[in-house]
């Protein structure tokens, strides 16, 4: 008998996965976001169908709702698409430039991370009043911002200014200059560079800071009721409205427009993060 016929086979060795415990960890991970974020949003989606189809119509095309939410969700387009630019710029001069107070000005960008919504608030209120300091200049040239939906923009442009320069400031601290040299060596102006070289590597993280931005803005409550004025069918958020229906015992009809805000929020954050994934397959 051949040598190569009594051979024994080398034992089967078990492929183990490079991620120690996955089985367990995703199990873990499934049951907390059902338990923290499905259920409840589930029980969010059901409790509004008690008033039946037509009820549920009718309820969220009041025109004092439909009025809310234009204002709500207008608004926080308006705050993260000033902050997406202006965030932006703060982040570039935080990351690539030195110059004194730049540590001052850096914590300050995180004021409104800490300080509390209610706090800024009054504080807005104060300085864009008609007597404020910004207000009273304002009011000079026929401009009033407090008690408007003006006011509700300039309170989402406050609390919505971190996400984006903290979204963008360490991408911008590891972004590779080389590049950037190399267009400058081509004849490429600033611009230039900017446009085609810098903008399009950023253009994802952008993204992701504005939609955090504009997700913080749509719920925003405390910093808005101060300086919006709470005007019906003016200045009135989507969010206040519903702690309106909560007090009159309406809790269906605060469901029900909590579920449109749920469902606009969702498709308008599900187009941002296919547009930044189309950003991130032209890099």
């Amino acid at each position: 008998m051949s040598l190569a016929a009594t051979a024994v086979p080398p034992p089967r060795i078990r492929s183990r996965s490079a991620l120690p415990g996955f089985g367990l960890a995703m199990g873990f991970t499934l049951f907390y976001l059902g338990l923290i974020v499905l259920i409840p949003l589930a029980a969010l989606i059901i409790r509004p169908w008690s008033l039946g189809f037509s009820g549920f119509w009718a309820e969220i095309t009041a025109p004092r709702v439909l009025a809310a939410l234009r204002l709500s969700f207008g608004a926080s387009a308006v705050a993260a698409a000033v902050n997406s630019v202006f965030g932006f710029i703060v982040a570039w001069v935080l990351v690539r430039y030195r110059f004194p107070g730049k540590r001052l000005i850096d914590a300050l960008v995180d004021l409104p991370f800490a300080l509390p919504t209610a706090v800024a608030g009054i504080a807005l209120s104060a300085l864009y009043a008609g007597n404020g300091w910004i207000g009273r200049p304002l009011g000079h040239l026929g401009i009033k911002i407090a008690y408007t939906p003006y006011g509700v923009i300039v309170a989402l442009i406050f609390i919505g200014l971190p996400f984006v320069v903290r979204t963008l400031q360490p991408v911008l601290a590891d972004l590779n200059r080389d590049s950037e040299e190399a267009a400058a060596t081509l004849g490429a102006t600033r611009f230039q560079t900017f446009r085609r070289v810098i903008l399009p590597m950023l253009a994802p993280t952008l993204l992701t800071g504005t939609a955090m931005a504009f997700a913080r803005a749509v719920g925003e409550y405390g910093s808005v009721i101060f300086i919006a004025g709470n005007l019906p069918m003016v200045s009135e958020i989507t969010p206040l409205l519903i702690i309106i229906k909560l007090q009159e015992y309406d809790y269906a009809g605060a469901a029900a427009v909590g579920v449109v805000m749920l469902a606009v929020s969702f498709i308008f954050l599900l187009a941002l993060n296919a547009l930044q994934a189309w950003a991130a397959s032209r890099r």
